[in-house]
């Protein structure tokens, strides 16, 4: 049990390793210490109101006590010693309020105090972490796209892999089709396929019609030697018949007409 919960623990972190984003962690956290922040400045201002609260009260109290103080100088002044007395006394009774929440006061002034100073800590940290997170950020950012752009050059990543397999098929089954055509013309040539179409021809009667073929080059060939024959000739007894009388003009004479046969 304990190595299967082992296991069990080390594939969930391994699942949440993955699924988890650095960027988004310290979004949270960032987020998280906002909160923080908050909540701490709702207690300054609470403790704030409550020191105003107690100010209110002391001054209000310091006013009656003022009051029971005029009143018994009236009251003794008058000769009535019992009012005067009555009125020092509760004035006595207002003046221990009066000091107890003097003290309050100094308290809460005090914890005003402090979270301030806390608040004001805590401002210039969340201040510092969001620098921070965003350099992180930026710096993770770049680096993933740093990696995706080798691993796509490099041709791991799984997008590439995927296209570079699928070109190595393309390949394969261009290379098998291009020798499997060859194969076919190899086949067909040697006769050992026979062409339903009857358009090839056997061997025996390409060899025919490649010597015909060449039996016409050959007698087309004799023909045009004999016409360059021919007419070289002509042109050499012309030569000659002007050359007997150089100073002369030749005079034109019937002469037989051939035909070049």
């Amino acid at each position: 049990m304990k190595r299967m919960g082992m296991i069990f623990r080390a594939k969930a972190n391994k699942a949440l390793d993955r699924a988890e984003d650095p960027r988004e962690t310290l979004d949270y956290s960032y987020q998280k210490q906002l909160e923080l922040l908050q909540k701490v400045r709702r207690g300054v201002a609470d403790v704030a109101t409550s020191r105003k609260r107690l100010e209110l009260q002391l001054n209000q109290l310091q006013k009656q006590s003022s009051t029971l103080e005029d009143q018994g100088r009236k009251a003794l002044a008058l000769g009535r010693e019992d009012l005067a007395r009555e009125a020092l006394s509760r004035r006595s009774a207002l003046q221990q309020q009066v000091s107890d929440l003097e003290v309050q006061h100094q308290t809460l002034q005090g914890e005003e105090e402090k979270l301030t100073l806390a608040a004001q800590r805590l401002q210039a940290k969340v201040d510092a972490f969001r620098t921070k997170k965003e350099t992180i950020k930026a710096t993770y950012t770049a680096a993933e796209a740093q990696t995706r752009i080798g691993e796509a050059f490099s041709g791991i990543s799984e997008e590439m892999g995927d296209v570079g397999m699928a070109i190595q098929r393309a390949e394969d089954k261009t290379a098998t089709l291009q020798a499997r055509a060859g194969a076919i013309d190899e086949l067909l040539a040697s006769g050992a396929l026979d062409d339903s179409s009857g358009l090839h021809k056997d061997d025996i009667q390409s060899e025919l019609d490649r010597l015909s073929g060449g039996t016409d080059v050959e007698l087309e060939l004799q023909r045009m030697k004999a016409e360059l024959a021919g007419g070289s000739s002509s042109s050499q007894q012309a030569i000659e018949g002007g050359q007997g009388n150089p100073g002369q003009q030749s005079q034109p004479r019937d002469t037989p007409r051939f035909d070049k046969q």
